[in-house]
């Protein structure tokens, strides 16, 4: 991900995953654990490409699938599914799943500035 807005947006997602134990972790879940999260969720990830199919399955669940945005959606290595008993729950696996598809292999995120180089100059 290269942009700012996705690293916000994968943080959030991460912290979602999270048990809701501290109250900072609760404020963000009554933020996003709701339709408007939905569509803030789904905005993000519009910006990194993708389009939403959020399925209701008989009062059993629901399944959220992230694909690459176009008229033809496949399952590709970069779709993202999520399966869960609320929409957002699911929208929120989904987009996890599908964010941490796009990171390229060996690359943990951002530069990391507070390590110290003990190299010799």
């Amino acid at each position: 991900m290269s942009n700012e807005r996705a690293w916000v947006l994968r943080a959030a997602l991460g912290f979602l995953a999270v048990e809701p134990r501290e109250p900072e972790l609760r404020l963000l879940h009554r933020c996003l654990d709701n339709w408007r999260g939905i569509g803030d969720i789904v905005a993000g990830m519009a910006r990194q490409g993708y389009d939403l199919e959020l399925r209701r399955y008989d009062g059993q669940g629901w399944r959220a699938l992230f694909f690459a945005e176009g008229f033809e959606h496949s399952l590709t290595s970069h779709a993202g599914a999520g399966w869960a008993l609320s929409p957002w729950a699911a929208v929120q696996q989904a987009a996890r799943d599908a964010l941490t598809k796009l990171e390229p292999s060996g690359d943990a995120g951002p530069p990391d500035w507070t390590e110290t180089d003990d190299s010799p100059v």
